[in-house]
Protein backbone atom coordinates (compact mmCIF):
# COMPACT_ATOMS: atom_id res chain seq x y z
CA UNK A 1 0.00 0.00 0.00
CA UNK A 2 1.17 3.49 -0.84
CA UNK A 3 0.49 6.33 1.58
CA UNK A 4 0.72 10.09 1.12
CA UNK A 5 1.18 12.42 4.06
CA UNK A 6 -1.28 14.89 2.52
CA UNK A 7 -3.97 12.24 3.08
CA UNK A 8 -2.75 11.13 6.51
CA UNK A 9 -2.03 14.52 8.07
CA UNK A 10 -5.63 15.26 9.03
CA UNK A 11 -7.02 11.74 8.85
CA UNK A 12 -6.69 8.45 10.66
CA UNK A 13 -3.15 7.18 11.17
CA UNK A 14 -4.24 3.65 12.16
CA UNK A 15 -3.40 1.97 8.86
CA UNK A 16 0.22 3.05 9.27
CA UNK A 17 0.51 2.68 13.00
CA UNK A 18 -0.86 -0.86 12.92
CA UNK A 19 1.99 -1.92 10.64
CA UNK A 20 4.50 -1.69 13.51
CA UNK A 21 6.99 -0.96 10.77
CA UNK A 22 10.59 0.14 10.64
CA UNK A 23 10.61 3.54 8.91
CA UNK A 24 13.21 4.58 6.36
CA UNK A 25 12.73 8.36 5.89
CA UNK A 26 13.02 9.47 2.28
CA UNK A 27 16.61 8.60 1.37
CA UNK A 28 19.05 10.17 -1.02
CA UNK A 29 19.64 8.15 -4.17
CA UNK A 30 20.83 4.60 -3.54
CA UNK A 31 21.49 1.71 -5.89
CA UNK A 32 19.01 -1.12 -6.28
CA UNK A 33 21.71 -3.39 -4.85
CA UNK A 34 21.85 -1.25 -1.69
CA UNK A 35 18.05 -1.26 -1.49
CA UNK A 36 18.09 -5.06 -1.64
CA UNK A 37 20.61 -5.13 1.21
CA UNK A 38 18.36 -2.98 3.39
CA UNK A 39 15.35 -5.13 2.57
CA UNK A 40 17.27 -8.31 3.42
CA UNK A 41 18.33 -6.79 6.74
CA UNK A 42 14.98 -5.50 7.98
CA UNK A 43 12.09 -7.17 6.14
CA UNK A 44 12.50 -10.63 7.74
CA UNK A 45 11.78 -9.06 11.13
CA UNK A 46 9.06 -6.53 10.38
CA UNK A 47 7.23 -4.46 7.80
CA UNK A 48 9.14 -1.64 6.13
CA UNK A 49 7.71 1.82 5.50
CA UNK A 50 9.89 3.50 2.89
CA UNK A 51 9.69 7.25 2.49
CA UNK A 52 9.85 9.07 -0.81
CA UNK A 53 10.57 12.76 -1.10
CA UNK A 54 8.34 14.91 -3.26
CA UNK A 55 11.41 16.99 -4.02
CA UNK A 56 14.05 15.82 -6.49
CA UNK A 57 17.01 16.84 -4.31
CA UNK A 58 17.86 17.12 -0.64
CA UNK A 59 16.24 20.39 0.41
CA UNK A 60 18.94 23.08 0.33
CA UNK A 61 21.10 21.15 -2.15
CA UNK A 62 18.98 21.69 -5.26
CA UNK A 63 20.51 20.73 -8.63
CA UNK A 64 23.48 19.00 -6.98
CA UNK A 65 23.72 15.48 -8.39
CA UNK A 66 25.48 14.11 -5.28
CA UNK A 67 22.35 15.00 -3.28
CA UNK A 68 19.68 13.63 -5.58
CA UNK A 69 16.86 11.85 -3.75
CA UNK A 70 15.77 8.27 -4.43
CA UNK A 71 13.01 8.17 -7.03
CA UNK A 72 10.18 5.72 -6.53
CA UNK A 73 10.39 4.48 -10.10
CA UNK A 74 13.88 3.13 -9.44
CA UNK A 75 12.72 0.58 -6.86
CA UNK A 76 8.99 0.24 -7.54
CA UNK A 77 9.31 -2.93 -9.62
CA UNK A 78 11.43 -4.57 -6.93
CA UNK A 79 8.99 -3.55 -4.18
CA UNK A 80 6.05 -4.98 -6.11
CA UNK A 81 7.89 -8.21 -6.79
CA UNK A 82 8.75 -8.66 -3.12
CA UNK A 83 5.22 -7.87 -1.98
CA UNK A 84 3.73 -10.36 -4.46
CA UNK A 85 5.87 -13.18 -3.08
CA UNK A 86 3.52 -15.39 -1.07
CA UNK A 87 6.39 -16.59 1.09
CA UNK A 88 7.12 -13.05 2.33
CA UNK A 89 5.56 -12.60 5.77
CA UNK A 90 6.17 -8.87 5.92
CA UNK A 91 5.59 -6.23 3.26
CA UNK A 92 7.10 -2.98 2.02
CA UNK A 93 4.85 0.07 2.22
CA UNK A 94 5.65 3.55 0.95
CA UNK A 95 4.98 7.07 2.19
CA UNK A 96 5.36 10.21 0.07
CA UNK A 97 5.88 13.60 1.71
CA UNK A 98 7.73 16.90 1.44
CA UNK A 99 11.00 16.92 3.35
CA UNK A 100 9.85 19.83 5.51
CA UNK A 101 7.07 17.54 6.82
CA UNK A 102 9.40 14.90 8.29
CA UNK A 103 9.10 16.16 11.87
CA UNK A 104 5.32 15.89 11.68
CA UNK A 105 5.55 12.41 10.19
CA UNK A 106 7.79 11.28 13.04
CA UNK A 107 5.56 12.96 15.62
CA UNK A 108 2.20 11.65 14.45
CA UNK A 109 3.06 8.13 13.27
CA UNK A 110 4.35 5.18 15.29
CA UNK A 111 7.42 3.17 14.29
CA UNK A 112 9.45 0.45 15.92
CA UNK A 113 12.69 1.89 14.61
CA UNK A 114 13.95 4.54 12.19
CA UNK A 115 16.71 3.88 9.66
CA UNK A 116 18.50 7.03 8.48
CA UNK A 117 20.46 6.90 5.23
CA UNK A 118 23.36 9.32 5.58
CA UNK A 119 23.43 12.22 3.14
CA UNK A 120 19.63 12.48 2.98
CA UNK A 121 19.39 15.85 4.81
CA UNK A 122 21.21 19.18 5.06
CA UNK A 123 23.33 19.85 8.17
CA UNK A 124 24.01 17.31 10.88
CA UNK A 125 20.95 15.30 11.90
CA UNK A 126 21.23 16.09 15.62
CA UNK A 127 20.80 19.81 14.87
CA UNK A 128 17.50 19.26 13.03
CA UNK A 129 13.95 19.32 14.46
CA UNK A 130 13.43 15.70 13.35
CA UNK A 131 16.14 14.54 15.76
CA UNK A 132 14.43 16.15 18.76
CA UNK A 133 11.10 14.65 17.68
CA UNK A 134 12.67 11.17 17.71
CA UNK A 135 14.28 11.73 21.09
CA UNK A 136 11.05 13.00 22.63
CA UNK A 137 9.16 10.00 21.23
CA UNK A 138 11.93 7.65 22.45
CA UNK A 139 12.12 5.97 19.06
CA UNK A 140 15.46 4.25 18.38
CA UNK A 141 17.27 5.24 15.21
CA UNK A 142 20.23 3.93 13.24
CA UNK A 143 22.47 5.62 10.66
CA UNK A 144 23.30 3.52 7.60
CA UNK A 145 25.41 4.00 4.50
CA UNK A 146 23.83 4.76 1.12
CA UNK A 147 26.34 2.37 -0.47
CA UNK A 148 26.76 -1.39 -0.58
CA UNK A 149 30.52 -1.23 -0.11
CA UNK A 150 33.62 0.94 -0.23
CA UNK A 151 34.02 0.04 -3.89
CA UNK A 152 30.52 1.30 -4.71
CA UNK A 153 31.06 4.49 -2.70
CA UNK A 154 34.29 5.26 -4.55
CA UNK A 155 32.78 4.42 -7.94
CA UNK A 156 29.86 6.76 -7.21
CA UNK A 157 32.25 9.61 -6.43
CA UNK A 158 34.14 9.10 -9.68
CA UNK A 159 30.94 8.99 -11.68
CA UNK A 160 29.62 12.22 -10.16
CA UNK A 161 32.91 14.14 -10.13
CA UNK A 162 33.35 13.68 -13.86
CA UNK A 163 30.33 15.94 -14.21
CA UNK A 164 31.22 18.37 -11.45
CA UNK A 165 34.84 19.19 -12.15
CA UNK A 166 34.19 20.84 -15.47
CA UNK A 167 33.19 24.02 -13.61
CA UNK A 168 36.60 25.71 -13.37
CA UNK A 169 37.39 25.55 -17.07
CA UNK A 170 33.99 27.00 -17.86
CA UNK A 171 34.75 30.26 -16.06
CA UNK A 172 38.48 30.87 -16.56
CA UNK A 173 38.15 32.90 -19.76
CA UNK A 174 35.91 35.63 -18.31
CA UNK A 175 36.46 38.54 -15.91
CA UNK A 176 34.19 39.12 -12.92
CA UNK A 177 32.98 41.74 -10.48
CA UNK A 178 33.35 41.12 -6.75
CA UNK A 179 29.76 39.86 -6.66
CA UNK A 180 30.58 37.60 -9.59
CA UNK A 181 33.61 36.17 -7.79
CA UNK A 182 31.52 35.43 -4.71
CA UNK A 183 29.01 33.73 -6.95
CA UNK A 184 31.84 31.55 -8.26
CA UNK A 185 32.79 30.66 -4.68
CA UNK A 186 29.19 29.53 -4.15
CA UNK A 187 29.41 27.42 -7.30
CA UNK A 188 32.65 25.88 -6.01
CA UNK A 189 30.99 25.08 -2.68
CA UNK A 190 28.43 22.94 -4.49
CA UNK A 191 31.17 20.51 -5.48
CA UNK A 192 31.50 19.36 -1.86
CA UNK A 193 29.90 16.16 -0.61
CA UNK A 194 29.89 17.53 2.95
CA UNK A 195 26.24 17.83 3.91
CA UNK A 196 27.18 19.51 7.22
CA UNK A 197 28.25 22.69 5.43
CA UNK A 198 29.57 23.43 1.95
CA UNK A 199 32.37 26.00 1.69
CA UNK A 200 33.70 27.33 -1.60
CA UNK A 201 36.62 29.62 -2.34
CA UNK A 202 38.11 31.25 -5.43
CA UNK A 203 41.15 33.44 -5.91
CA UNK A 204 41.27 36.24 -8.43
CA UNK A 205 43.54 39.06 -9.49
CA UNK A 206 42.45 42.50 -10.57
CA UNK A 207 42.80 42.95 -14.33
CA UNK A 208 44.57 46.24 -13.56
CA UNK A 209 45.46 47.96 -10.24
CA UNK A 210 42.41 50.24 -10.36
CA UNK A 211 40.03 47.81 -12.02
CA UNK A 212 36.93 46.46 -10.35
CA UNK A 213 37.12 43.30 -12.45
CA UNK A 214 38.98 40.12 -11.55
CA UNK A 215 40.45 37.23 -13.47
CA UNK A 216 39.76 33.81 -11.96
CA UNK A 217 42.98 31.98 -11.03
CA UNK A 218 42.06 29.12 -8.70
CA UNK A 219 39.09 27.55 -6.98
CA UNK A 220 38.48 24.95 -4.30
CA UNK A 221 35.93 23.62 -1.82
CA UNK A 222 35.85 21.73 1.47
CA UNK A 223 36.60 18.27 0.17
CA UNK A 224 35.64 15.18 2.15
CA UNK A 225 38.69 12.94 2.49
CA UNK A 226 40.11 10.43 1.80
CA UNK A 227 37.33 10.30 -0.79
CA UNK A 228 34.19 12.38 -1.12
CA UNK A 229 31.70 9.67 -0.16
CA UNK A 230 33.75 8.52 2.84
CA UNK A 231 31.63 10.20 5.55
CA UNK A 232 28.37 9.04 3.99
CA UNK A 233 29.65 5.48 3.89
CA UNK A 234 31.63 5.23 7.14
CA UNK A 235 29.96 7.82 9.36
CA UNK A 236 29.83 11.60 9.61
CA UNK A 237 32.26 12.67 12.37
CA UNK A 238 30.05 15.52 13.51
CA UNK A 239 27.03 13.24 13.80
CA UNK A 240 28.97 10.44 15.47
CA UNK A 241 30.21 12.85 18.18
CA UNK A 242 27.13 15.14 18.36
CA UNK A 243 29.40 18.02 17.41
CA UNK A 244 27.80 21.50 17.67
CA UNK A 245 27.92 23.95 14.75
CA UNK A 246 31.36 25.55 14.17
CA UNK A 247 33.07 22.92 16.35
CA UNK A 248 36.60 22.39 15.02
CA UNK A 249 37.25 19.10 16.81
CA UNK A 250 35.27 16.85 14.47
CA UNK A 251 34.91 17.19 10.73
CA UNK A 252 35.53 15.08 7.63
CA UNK A 253 36.94 17.60 5.17
CA UNK A 254 40.01 19.51 4.19
CA UNK A 255 38.89 23.11 4.68
CA UNK A 256 38.37 24.93 1.40
CA UNK A 257 41.18 27.42 2.09
CA UNK A 258 43.68 24.63 2.71
CA UNK A 259 42.50 22.73 -0.35
CA UNK A 260 43.09 25.90 -2.35
CA UNK A 261 46.66 26.22 -1.03
CA UNK A 262 47.25 22.59 -2.04
CA UNK A 263 46.05 23.40 -5.54
CA UNK A 264 48.22 26.53 -5.66
CA UNK A 265 51.26 24.40 -4.85
CA UNK A 266 50.24 21.77 -7.39
CA UNK A 267 49.71 24.40 -10.10
CA UNK A 268 52.76 26.41 -8.97
CA UNK A 269 50.47 29.45 -8.90
CA UNK A 270 51.53 32.66 -7.16
CA UNK A 271 49.13 34.20 -4.67
CA UNK A 272 50.97 37.52 -4.59
CA UNK A 273 48.60 40.52 -4.72
CA UNK A 274 45.53 38.32 -5.15
CA UNK A 275 42.11 38.41 -3.51
CA UNK A 276 40.42 35.41 -1.94
CA UNK A 277 36.64 35.24 -2.19
CA UNK A 278 34.99 32.78 0.18
CA UNK A 279 31.43 32.22 1.36
CA UNK A 280 32.48 31.57 5.00
CA UNK A 281 35.02 33.58 6.99
CA UNK A 282 38.06 31.34 7.60
CA UNK A 283 38.24 29.47 10.90
CA UNK A 284 40.98 30.38 13.42
CA UNK A 285 43.34 27.63 12.23
CA UNK A 286 42.98 28.50 8.55
CA UNK A 287 43.28 32.23 9.24
CA UNK A 288 46.61 31.72 11.01
CA UNK A 289 47.95 29.81 8.00
CA UNK A 290 46.54 32.34 5.52
CA UNK A 291 48.26 35.14 7.45
CA UNK A 292 51.56 33.64 6.24
CA UNK A 293 50.65 33.71 2.54
CA UNK A 294 51.03 36.45 -0.07
CA UNK A 295 47.27 36.94 -0.36
CA UNK A 296 46.53 40.62 -0.11
CA UNK A 297 42.80 40.55 0.58
CA UNK A 298 40.01 38.28 1.79
CA UNK A 299 36.38 38.96 0.89
CA UNK A 300 33.73 36.83 2.64
CA UNK A 301 29.98 36.58 3.19
CA UNK A 302 29.21 34.63 6.40
CA UNK A 303 30.86 35.33 9.77
CA UNK A 304 32.63 32.61 11.80
CA UNK A 305 34.30 32.24 15.21
CA UNK A 306 33.36 35.70 16.46
CA UNK A 307 35.51 37.38 13.84
CA UNK A 308 38.81 35.87 14.99
CA UNK A 309 40.07 35.71 11.39
CA UNK A 310 39.49 39.42 10.84
CA UNK A 311 41.76 40.37 13.73
CA UNK A 312 44.41 37.81 12.76
CA UNK A 313 44.50 38.65 9.06
CA UNK A 314 44.40 42.41 9.53
CA UNK A 315 47.25 42.15 12.04
CA UNK A 316 49.19 40.35 9.31
CA UNK A 317 48.61 43.23 6.89
CA UNK A 318 45.75 41.71 4.92
CA UNK A 319 42.63 43.58 3.98
CA UNK A 320 39.41 41.86 5.06
CA UNK A 321 35.96 42.83 3.83
CA UNK A 322 32.51 41.38 4.22
CA UNK A 323 30.33 41.55 1.14
CA UNK A 324 26.74 40.37 1.09
CA UNK A 325 25.50 39.99 -2.50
Amino acid sequence: MNFDWSDLAFGSKNKVNNLHAVFVPAPRDISTARFRQLVQTYLPKQNILLGFSKEQYVEGFEDQPQFRMLEEAKVRELIDRINQNAKTTHKIYTLSYFQRELSYVLQKLSFSNVILVRGSWKHTFHTLPAYYTLIEAKVPYTFVSPFTSTAEAQAYEKDIEVKLHTWLGMYMSETYTEAGMLDLSSKAAKLSFDYSFQTGVVVGKRTSPQSKKYSLLLGAFNKVVPYQTYAMHNGNSREEHFSPPHDLNYYDTVHAEMELLVWALYKKASLKDTTMFINLLPCPTCSRILSQTELSEIVYTIDHSDGYAIKMLEAAGKKVRRLIP
